[in-house]
């Protein structure tokens, strides 16, 4: 066991050169070791499963462009409902209410999850993106603080509930479609897709206030423009509804709801869960600190404008989003360890150095650069995430068990994280403490990752 870890360790440190160089070069080296079986799927087959994987792509990136358009107008939210007269009192309510939302997604994974096993994959997706946009809508229009009193921040706490309650649901349900729909040997790539979809939402979410903030006066924002970001993602849900109304059931789902006894395995769900749970910490607190947090640390600390922050961030976004399907590939080829190892090691050694380099007074490229490094280790994480946790899991509970994991520790770990930053850094005086947070998150998951056996070349339990 040790050699085997000690082994893939060691591969992880060879793929971060191999990555770097399929990122940037060509993709026709990608040769999978066995093509006889032409991904065991017949043509109907494969259109069938493409169209599939196709709606539930589109509607996970409007799903989470509805999620993460609250981060990004962190700092007029924080006036407009959280009004103190303190600044970091104002934005740590703020970010308090983003955590709620986090709060209730296990409940949402474990109840959502559970209609997925029951009922299919399809009907949880459907519920989820329906209850995202009324969410969503809801913040477009609830009154400010200054017109109706506390029941503003009540009622943004009440729509982020919601929020957080589909969005418990529709992680673990849209991983378990994607990768019961993949072929065989691809599991890697379609997985990978799903994550690049809730990169692609919060690009989508931070292109968007980028935009309105370079194109509208601060004033102006600020009075009413900021609603405009939310309402778009009330209007565009229908869109994602219609399009999951249209597609079938996994044929792996199809299977095992034909069975009368659970399928066999050696480990109790709930062990498998924690697992998942384990494996989760490093991946939620990666995606949070760096593409949700970032905007409002550069704007506090590093003093740059609102418009320039969201840039930088829309910047390592648009590179996560690019990255990610490279990375479901090579883990398709090498296993999902060694890129997993390699993203664990690059959170333990980057964010002090990177971190500092930023408060020294670094150039907005420079800024950029370092947003997009950072995204690149998340992406060798992100690739081989949703296929890695998907496999931990048997289909017959893999909905509910996977999503009850992965929603626990993304509550604790991830939609506080730029509350826990925040507070650390007004705790202990550092700037550094995000830097910190992620350093230990990326310790923690290296553990798990450790002790997982690799699933890569193994069929779908």
């Amino acid at each position: 066991m040790v050699e085997n870890d000690i082994c893939h360790l060691g591969a992880s440190l060879r793929l971060v050169a191999a990555y770097c160089m399929l990122t940037f070069g060509s993709t026709k080296t990608l040769r999978r070791k066995d093509v006889t079986d032409n991904q065991s799927m017949n043509k109907p087959e494969r259109r069938e499963a493409r169209r599939a994987v196709t709606a539930a792509v589109v509607g996970n990136v409007l799903e989470w462009y509805d999620f993460a358009i609250y981060a990004y107008m962190a700092t007029v939210i924080a006036r407009k409902f959280f009004p103190s007269g303190d600044e970091v009192t104002t934005l740590l309510s703020t970010f308090a209410a983003f955590g709620v939302g986090f709060v209730v997604r296990p409940l949402g994974g474990i109840l959502i999850g559970r209609l997925g096993d029951l009922k299919g994959r399809k009907t949880a997706l459907l519920l989820t993106i329906a209850l995202m946009a009324a969410g969503t809508v809801l913040i477009g229009l609830i009154p400010s603080y200054e017109t109706i009193g506390p029941a503003a921040p009540i009622l943004i706490v009440i729509a982020r509930m919601l929020q957080g309650f589909s969005a418990g649901g529709e992680w673990g349900g849209s991983t378990a479609f994607i990768v019961e729909w993949a072929p065989e040997n691809q599991r890697g790539f379609y997985g990978s897709l799903q994550q690049c979809s809730v990169a692609g939402g919060l690009l989508l979410g931070s292109a968007v206030a980028a935009l309105a903030s370079t194109v509208l006066a601060a004033q102006t924002v600020d009075d009413w423009a900021w609603r405009i970001p939310f309402l778009l993602g009330g209007l565009l849900g229908p869109v994602g509804l219609y399009m999951r109304r249209n597609i079938g059931e996994t044929p792996a789902f199809a299977r095992v709801a034909q069975e009368t006894t659970p399928a066999a395995t050696s480990d109790a769900p709930g062990w498998l869960a924690a697992r998942a749970f384990g494996f989760t910490i490093l991946w939620s607190v990666s995606y949070y600190i760096v593409l949700a947090y970032m905007p409002t640390f550069l704007q506090k600390h590093v003093m740059l404008g609102r418009s320039e922050a969201l840039w930088a961030t829309t910047a390592g976004l648009f590179a996560l989003v690019t990255t990610i399907p490279l990375s479901g590939l090579l883990s398709d080829r090498f296993g999902r360890k060694p890129l997993l190892l390699a993203a664990c090691v690059a959170f333990m050694v980057l964010p002090y150095p990177l971190f500092e380099l930023m408060l020294v007074g670094a150039s907005l490229g420079t800024i950029i650069a370092i947003q997009v490094a950072l995204a690149l280790g998340i992406a060798l994480y992100s690739g081989p995430g949703p296929a890695a946790i998907a496999e931990i899991f048997p289909t017959k509970g893999r909905s509910t068990w996977m999503s009850t994991g992965y929603s626990l520790s993304v509550a604790m770990f991830g939609g506080f994280a730029p509350f826990v930053a925040t507070w650390l850094i007004e705790e202990t005086g550092s700037l550094l403490s995000p830097a910190y947070y992620l350093m230990a998150a990326a310790a923690a998951s290296t553990v798990v990752v450790l002790r997982l056996e690799e699933s890569a070349d193994k069929p779908l339990r």
